[in-house]
């Protein structure tokens, strides 16, 4: 179990400011009341009576992970399973699978189809040994498209809440205003509509687009109005670009853009959340994990393109958010996104995605993925150097050493020992 809640003073530390790009050895932070109290270099303050040191003899300590694209819920790669299924079953697995990305080093992690606010409240009540969880409850799609996972001949669409299917299937502006209210009555952290075809949808198109203008403005102007934002699945630039004009704040793979597309990103201010890993497992082990005949046959088509656009991304400068939308079993591969994405972008970079870029587009500013006083104390203890080599953080069982998260030693892998590499 987790310690209590406590003052707690790191010393000897390298200490990781992702914002700044900065690693600096021989500094301390001070925890107190599950937040980062203050930093410092050279001689540390006295912590006062009670209070726990923790000497990390060089180690590095930084923000903890945020994973902006998961689904815990989702316990096969066939998600049209899962509308026969228990949600207790789901919920199960769930908590299975949270916690193992907890032990990953991910303190923050969003659901964007899936998860709702019982979850979310399991983990905040400590029934679930979790990272922070914010949720998006169902996604909303139209008849036929990703959100739909029934074969040409299933009838019933699951779109009911007790059901732990993944998505809302809805027609017309009123319906998918409806779902959108619905979604944001239970506390949505954010709204994710279809833009697209998808991969694990058996009857849509990559290249299709989703989702009628009216439709998707309708959803728009419902996140607005409860200060909430929409996020979109989409790869092909002409529905990437179609959502962004219409007021999506941030856009999930995105692996067929366009200059165009990264025009308007910038021009939008809006956020990309690319998830490469997920293609890379899907191609591997899809068809062990469930992901149907007809799913598996799609998987090419955005397994090639996306390394390109994520560099291409980086280069314009869009604002990369990291994420890695696994299902079933291939959950256990999450970290490796840092070692694709290292193909593509700097270490820095890279970072950033995963911990103050993460931390704006979750409108967490200030609370997560970072080092400063006043955050939550959501921190990590790495041996070795993430900014000289990213790909540390996609072995977490060999390089992460500890995961704290509110304060709180939620993983020890033997904090305090002298640091290794």
């Amino acid at each position: 179990m987790a310690d209590r809640p406590r003052t707690t003073l790191f010393t000897g530390a390298a200490l990781l400011d992702p914002e700044a790009g900065t690693r600096t050895p021989g500094s301390w932070l001070l925890v107190d009341e599950g937040r980062i109290a203050a930093t410092g270099q050279g001689r540390a303050p006295d912590p006062g009576e009670g209070a726990r040191t923790v000497d990390l003899a060089g180690a590095t300590l930084m923000p903890g992970l945020i994973d902006a694209h998961v689904h815990p819920t989702a316990f096969s790669a066939d998600l049209g399973a899962a509308m026969d299924h228990s949600p207790s079953y789901a919920t199960a697995f769930a908590a299975r699978s949270l916690t193992a990305m907890l032990h990953r080093g991910f303190t923050t992690v969003r659901d964007v189809a899936g998860g709702d606010w019982g979850l979310a409240q399991a983990v905040e009540e400590g029934l679930i040994d979790g990272p922070r969880l914010l949720f998006g409850g169902k996604a909303l799609s139209q008849t036929g498209g990703h959100g739909d996972f029934r074969g040409p001949g299933r009838q019933d669409t699951g779109s009911h809440g007790c059901c732990p299917s993944t998505g809302l299937v809805c027609d017309g502006a009123t319906a998918f205003r409806r779902a959108a209210r619905e979604q944001l009555r239970t506390g949505a952290h954010h709204i994710k509509i279809m833009l697209s075809g998808g991969v694990a949808s058996p009857t849509d198109r990559i290249d299709s687009t989703q989702s009628a203008e009216e439709e998707i403005r309708a959803v728009v102007e419902e996140a607005e109005a409860a200060n909430r934002y929409v996020t979109g699945h989409a790869y092909t630039a002409r529905a990437v670009n179609r959502g962004l004009r219409l007021g999506v704040r941030c856009i999930e793979h995105g692996n067929l853009i366009d200059d165009t597309s990264l025009e308007l990103f910038l021009e939008r201010r809006a956020f990309l959340v690319p998830t490469l890993v997920t293609y890379q497992e899907l191609a591997r082990q899809g068809a062990r994990n469930g992901l149907p005949p007809e799913s598996r046959a799609k998987v090419s088509t955005v397994l090639d393109r996306g390394l390109e656009a994520l560099r291409r991304a980086h280069e314009a400068g869009v604002d990369l958010v990291f994420g890695t939308d696994l299902l079933g079993g291939m959950q256990a591969h999450q970290s490796e996104e840092f070692a694709i994405r290292a193909q593509a972008q700097p270490a820095a970079a890279v970072l950033r995605s995963a911990t103050s870029t993460a931390a704006r587009l979750l409108n967490l500013e200030g609370r997560a993925g970072t080092v400063r006083a006043g955050a939550d104390a959501d921190l990590i203890v790495v041996d070795g150097d993430p900014l000289a080599d990213v790909t540390l953080l996609a072995e977490p069982e060999e390089n992460v050493r500890a995961v704290v998260r509110g304060g709180e030693v939620r993983v020890d892998r033997g904090l305090g020992a002298p640091a290794r590499g």
